[in-house]
């Protein structure tokens, strides 16, 4: 933990709610540059404090030591060659839940696969495996929309979605489009003006899935038909597969839509700095 001992560091964290502010700068700065090694300290003395002040001042310095580690891991992510969506996805779930384990979540992530997986069939046709899947995910697994709560930042989060078996058209279209992809068959994400949908897309057939709607099969045109509804220009990407960055980039957006109707600028504005990351301008 730098080279501070458990004294110094005592000494330094009760200057946190010192009155003058520069002192107090200076002493977040120094805890700052020890890094994440001191936030089991820091949470120590948050529980041992009856100063509600030094409690908030300890909660933010713990939050800026969190989402330093978020940047930095998404930075890697971007720059790794596989970009593994749900490795992407447990990076982004951390703005929320700092301490979620990759290692558990991704434990999850395979029984779901393994239930599909049982019940799955490879001499049908694409069709019947995607109605198959949509069996076992809508049916037995009981994953569905959450229009009640349809702006909650819960459903962007993929653990969340895990735990409650509900999401938005973006988290939903992650957990299948995972277990079509582990299951080896040709399913990608298709970002859709205000709705995300999956594509089944080999040489013989493309057709589309609504993981929104119970995974409802559809056809080119209906996107179309959908487009005009709209009154939005066809473009290619909106058949097309998106990359796994496109996915955590929508992911991001709804994110930030959620904390503007929060009401939440501060969580907006890191919301933001993470899209950066990914290179995204809008």
């Amino acid at each position: 933990m730098g080279k501070l001992t458990e004294k110094e560091l005592h000494a330094l964290v009760s200057l946190l709610d010192d009155s003058d502010r520069e002192v107090k700068d200076h002493v977040k700065d120094k805890i700052i540059s020890l890094g994440n090694a001191v936030i089991p300290f820091l949470e120590k003395k948050w529980e041992s404090s009856f100063n509600p002040e030094l409690q908030k001042e300890i909660e933010e310095l713990v939050h800026e030591l969190q989402f330093s580690l978020l940047k930095e891991r998404l930075e890697q992510w971007k720059l790794s060659e596989e970009q593994d969506l749900l490795k992407g996805l447990w990076i982004l779930n951390t703005y929320q839940y700092p301490d979620l384990d990759f290692e558990s979540m991704n434990a999850d992530m395979h029984q779901i696969y393994f239930e599909v997986w049982t019940a799955f069939k490879t001499d049908i046709s694409p069709y019947d495996q995607v109605r198959l899947i949509n069996n076992v995910l809508f049916n037995q697994l009981k994953f569905s929309a959450n229009t009640k709560n349809f702006h909650s930042p819960g459903n962007s989060m993929i653990s969340n979605v895990l735990d409650t078996r509900k999401g938005n058209p973006i988290s939903l279209c992650a957990v299948y489009y995972l277990v079509a992809q582990k299951l080896g068959l040709p399913v990608f994400g298709v970002n859709l003006p205000n709705l995300f949908v999956l594509t089944y897309k080999s040489e013989a057939t493309t057709f589309y899935i609504n993981a929104f709607n119970k995974g409802l099969i559809f056809s080119k045109q209906d996107i179309n038909n959908y487009l005009e509804h709209l009154k939005i220009e066809p473009k290619e990407e909106f058949f097309e597969p998106c990359a796994h960055i496109d996915i955590l980039r929508r992911t991001l957006r709804n994110l930030t839509v959620s904390f503007e109707k929060l009401g939440e600028p501060e969580k907006v504005e890191e919301i933001r700095q993470l899209l950066e990351i990914l290179g995204s301008i809008n």
